[in-house]
């Protein structure tokens, strides 16, 4: 119905419809279908230097996600950073009232990292399918 997908979307309709932003939950399981987050980053990472930075760790873009490591935008100054080191996705849960939950990844390592931002900040979204 219209209004989950408001909600799932954050009230922004990021996703085109029958998509949504990933909850928390959403994420929890592909990082743990993946083996836990001590292996997923490198299963999610789009293989080779084209765009990581090297040693681009553990990358074999298994599961065909292809991250790319897209940076971010910080919401204090507005400034781009960290793009071809680090990607990060926003999550569609809360973490409190000013941030939401949300998954990076980075060149030098083949975890997945989790925690909570701020919710003005620049990070890139990927739509899961409605099921």
């Amino acid at each position: 119905n219209a209004a989950t997908k408001v909600a799932s979307n954050g009230g922004k309709n990021v996703c085109p419809t029958s998509w949504h932003v990933p909850s928390n939950a959403e994420w929890t399981t592909l990082t743990t279908y993946l083996g836990g987050e001590s292996f997923a980053g490198g299963k999610l990472k789009e293989i080779g230097s084209t765009h990581w930075l090297t040693p681009n760790t553990g990358a074999t873009n298994e599961m065909g996600f292809t991250a790319l490591p897209g940076g971010s935008r910080s919401s204090y100054s507005g400034t781009y950073f960290d793009v071809g080191s680090y990607g990060s996705w926003w999550s569609s849960t809360e973490y409190s009232t000013t941030q939401a939950w949300y998954r990076g990844v980075g060149y030098e390592y083949a975890s997945v990292y989790r925690g909570g931002a701020n919710k003005p900040n620049g990070f890139s979204v990927r739509c899961l399918r409605d099921f």
